[in-house]
């Protein structure tokens, strides 16, 4: 079983639909210029009000990835 080093940062992402799409959001803008992740943690979630109805959702994850 080889070790791994782990780094994490925090991402907010957003989305009109769901809070799945939210984290999604985040996860996919990540992927373009990060690589190895490989778990996320849901540490907030918020959501934006307009009429008395929910306009979107705000979602704040940890994502964990190896380092080199």
């Amino acid at each position: 079983m080889s070790n791994h080093t782990y780094k994490h940062i925090e991402l907010t992402g957003s989305s009109e639909e769901s809070i799945e799409a939210a984290i999604q959001s985040a996860i996919t803008k990540a992927s373009e210029s990060l690589h190895g992740m490989r778990w996320f943690e849901v540490t907030d979630t918020r959501g934006h009000l307009e009429h008395g109805r929910v306009a979107h959702w705000q979602v704040t994850i940890k994502v964990g990835f190896t380092l080199d």
